[in-house]
């Protein structure tokens, strides 16, 4: 067995085996414990003296004495580490100087051959004999210097061997891998392992039915996974796993509902699908006229970033994430830009939205422009303030906040200074809105969560949007979908990526216990955190306090709600941030943008009684540091609960990945989020087609009105060929993974995603089988084929048979050419739905024919491009 710092593990054990024993005397004084409970742990001593009988090394980087365990031979290792060259390529050069000297042997890693050979010719540059070599049994001589292709983590120094290895993340520091970012074009939902038999779903062209799960259904020896879904009265449709794109999952916000199902071969869904997108088409024609006005108006055009703005960013304590520096290029490119600046930040929270603000807003400053910061809050105010005064306070830039938290006179004074200039940045509540505060010259307007905010602000707001740049930040996801709908009408940037060293949040549903409350809270204190209790009463949080002071006497406890006098709470918000409190009783008026990362441990009480989105929000309070933090979601004992609570509790446990408010099960935040953008009125179309078909519906709309096209009827694309495209049960065992994949697999768009798709699957489940290969040719056919107006594929061993849609904009006079190029084996008919049939000659090997098949279907659909130049 091996022990990497014994003293480090036996002092945690310890700490392990208190916290225990604390614990079971409190339950053995409250009367609830098991037999035998006490004796479930072993004791730090009994573990150790059983260890004495193994055979142990312990690694340890310093000398140590009174262990547990008595060691037989000690050895000292003389190592050191590199310390980190900082990109600093002649300090390198100064060390391998040196070591050159010292007769040592040198190896240096990199990341690349390429780069391995690149390293050694610059250090021969430098007048070092560098050289590179792929073998890897060489034995390096006294003085030498090598570069190869591998990796460490550290490099790392044998003085008494004279070896030294340096790593490429020495000399130039840690890369960070940018993601590959992928552009959407509507949602075909990715993400369908929430999909559980029993579940509603919406088919295209049938409407809504329930999904009963994969069938595996053999024709002709040539084995096809179908998706089985129950219609009304007892009609059942199977779908071809390859076509899986036209089937959304059904999310209403009304979860408890149950949605009436429709009844194949009627007209009901065709009904309701033309109402739905005939107010699609209008909503999507207003959209576009508006981007049109606002394109027009022309705004101040900012200047380039100056060399205060380059310091000033630098001064930013944390590293950026991609999407962070994404954001704040595309904001600063709208304020160099002639036109209005209408941007909004869309990000999970915690994600670093201020932060693009904060840069915003002093760009604006540098222009002699004022920027206006409005927040739904006092306490968010206050914290934005102290956010704003501490980044800013190495320049000379005034800031001034107007909330409940000042009084009359110092509010006074700032709109005094607001008119004649000399206040740059505001920072406020809706007391920003009143008609008293009048700008000199307001050049930024910065609105942080604009769906709290009521109708008679709004208005407000709008007027003041009207002619200067707005940047509006919000948590509450803003669903992929429509926000591919809305790419080029609304600008938009999405932080999704989580800040490094960020730990997803460990949360807990369970029954009030009061045992439980207490070892929470004592944990965190132990390794001197905060706790937010929350509880949404005002009547009685007193007592709620007293009681949680009494279950954890060491803790000083305190209670904040929104009833209280400004300058009492702002006193407790204070003393909480200053660490002077250790557990605060609070309402949800936590719930928006505090921002303390000491704060690591939250117990909810009756969390059943909240929404998803207020669950969501609040937990996101705690986890805003590189520690390990707890949600407690708790219900009273021996309740009943709703259903549609526990199904809210459950989707909150479920995602506790960081950026999970952009998860498909977060449809109730989804649907707000909807609702916010594009008004409330249309809801009802949401809740009548499903809300991923509207979305798509929708994005369809926003597409052809762009490029003025006329609006085609919408048609979908079948590919049914004798070929085995399945994925074996012995590849992918779990069921929901499977029809996870296959919804991938049938929403590839081309040969780039198609080769990611290769590599993930390799990856996860190992070498990918021919049927799964076959499975991805068969879905670019598909997508080719819908390109070419094709709207059915169906291919038997020696003849495919393509079905055209009869609206395809063919050039009826290249018929002849497209004919000549295949003499007599394609044949075309015009009766009734139009369609080629191509012959060819098989191939007598059952194995060979699929991929005969393949590229027969592949070249004909490439011919039929002849039709449409």
């Amino acid at each position: 067995m091996y022990f990497d710092e014994p003293l480090r593990i036996e002092e945690h054990a310890k700490a392990v085996e208190l916290e225990f024993r604390e614990s079971m005397t409190n339950r053995v004084q409250k009367g609830y414990i098991l037999p035998k409970q006490m004796e479930v742990l072993s004791s730090v001593q009994e573990i150790l003296a059983k260890l004495e009988e193994t055979r142990i090394l312990a690694l340890s980087a310093m000398e140590f004495k009174n262990f547990g365990i008595r060691f037989l031979r000690r050895f000292a290792v003389s190592a050191r580490t590199i310390s980190s060259y900082n990109n600093s390529f002649p300090e390198l050069v100064k060390d391998l100087n040196h070591f050159k000297k010292q007769e040592y042997r040198v190896l240096l890693l990199s990341a690349s051959a390429t780069r391995a050979k690149r390293l050694a010719s610059d250090l021969m540059d430098e007048g070092l004999t560098a050289f590179y070599s792929e073998d890897s049994n060489r034995v390096l001589q006294p003085g030498e210097i090598m570069t190869y292709h591998g990796s460490v983590l550290k490099g790392f120094e044998y003085p008494l061997l004279k070896f030294v290895v340096i790593s490429e993340t020495d000399i130039f520091g840690r890369q960070q891998r940018k993601k590959k970012k992928k552009t959407y074009e509507g949602q075909k939902i990715q993400h369908f392992s929430d999909l559980k038999v029993g579940d509603y779903v919406v088919h295209e062209s049938h409407g809504l039915g329930v999904y009963k799960g994969i069938e595996k259904v053999e024709v002709d020896k040539v084995v096809k996974d179908y998706i089985k879904i129950a219609y009304r009265d007892g009609g059942n449709l199977y779908v071809l796993a390859t076509g899986l794109d036209v089937i959304q999952k059904y999310a209403s916000s009304d979860t408890a509902k149950r949605p009436k199902l429709n009844k194949l071969g009627t007209q009901e869904w065709t009904k309701t699908k033309s109402r739905v997108k005939a107010a699609v088409n209008e909503i999507a024609k207003d959209l576009v006229e508006l981007y049109a006005i606002r394109q027009q108006k022309e705004g101040f055009i900012f200047s380039k970033d100056t060399v205060w703005q380059q310091e000033f960013e630098e001064m930013f304590p944390f590293e950026e994430t991609g999407d962070q520096v994404l954001a704040i290029e595309a904001t600063k490119s709208d304020m160099e830009s002639p036109r209005i600046m209408d941007r909004l930040i869309c990000g999970d929270v915690g994600y670093g939205k201020t932060e693009i603000a904060i840069r915003a807003a002093f760009k604006a400053v540098q222009d002699g422009k004022q920027v206006a910061y409005l927040v739904p809050t006092t306490i968010l105010a206050q914290q934005h303030y102290n956010t704003f005064v501490q980044r800013m306070k190495d320049f000379p830039v005034r800031v001034e906040m107007m909330s409940r938290f000042r009084t009359a006179g110092e509010i006074k004074k700032t709109i005094e200074g607001l008119k004649k200039g000399f206040v740059d940045i505001v920072i406020g509540t809706h007391r920003l809105l009143s008609t008293d505060v009048v700008y000199k010259d307001l050049g930024l307007l910065v609105i942080d969560e604009e769906q709290r905010f009521g109708v008679r602000h709004k208005e407000k707001i709008k007027q003041i949007k009207d002619d200067v740049d707005v940047l509006t930040l919000t948590a509450t996801p803003i669903p992929r979908t429509l926000h591919m709908s809305l790419v080029g009408i609304r600008d938009m940037s999405v932080l999704e990526e989580a800040p490094g060293e960020r730990q997803p949040i460990q949360t807990y549903v369970m029954e009030y216990n009061e045992e439980m409350v207490r070892e929470a809270i004592v944990r965190e204190l132990s390794r001197q955190g905060q706790v937010y209790y929350v509880y949404n009463r005002v009547n009685n949080i007193e007592e709620i306090t007293n009681q949680v002071a009494r279950l954890v006497p060491e803790a000083n406890v305190a209670f904040a709600h929104g009833q209280m006098k400004e300058h009492e709470l702002e006193k407790i918000m204070f003393q909480f941030i200053n660490r002077e409190i250790d557990v605060l009783v609070a309402t949800t008026i936590i719930e928006t943008g505090l921002d303390i990362s000491n704060v690591n441990t939250m117990i909810i009480h009756d969390s059943d009684a909240m929404g998803l989105s207020q669950l969501y929000q609040l937990r996101g309070r705690v986890g805003r540091s590189n520690r390990t933090s707890y949600a407690f979601l708790m219900y009273k004992k021996d309740k009943m609960l709703k259903e549609i609570a526990e199904k809210r509790l459950q989707a909150i446990r479920e995602f506790t990945d960081l950026g999970s408010g952009f998860k498909i099960a977060m449809k109730d935040l989804e649907i707000r989020g909807a609702g916010n953008l594009l008004g409330e009125r249309q809801h009802g179309h949401m809740e009548a087609v499903g809300y991923d078909l509207y979305c798509k519906m929708l994005n369809e709309a926003v597409k052809t009105l762009k490029n003025n096209k006329k609006v085609e009827d919408d048609f979908n694309t079948y590919v049914d060929m004798d070929v085995d495209a399945f994925i074996p049960p012995q590849y992918i065992v779990n069921e929901v993974q499977k029809l996870e994949i296959y919804k991938r697999i049938a929403s590839l768009e081309n040969e780039a995603e198609c080769d990611d798709m290769r590599k993930e699957l390799k990856d996860r489940f190992g070498t990918v089988p021919k049927s799964v290969e076959n499975l991805i040719q068969i879905s670019l056919i598909r997508v080719t084929a819908h390109r070419r107006y094709v709207t059915e594929i169906k291919g038997k061993v020696g003849q495919i048979t393509f079905f055209m849609e009869p609206y395809a904009p063919v050039h009826v006079e290249r018929l002849p050419e497209l004919m000549a190029k295949y003499k007599k084996a394609l044949e075309f008919s015009a009766k009734g739905t139009p369609n080629f049939v191509l012959k060819y000659k098989k191939y007598g090997l059952i194995e060979k024919e699929a991929e005969l098949m393949m590229s027969y279907a592949n070249k004909m659909l490439e011919d039929l491009a002849i039709l449409y130049e």
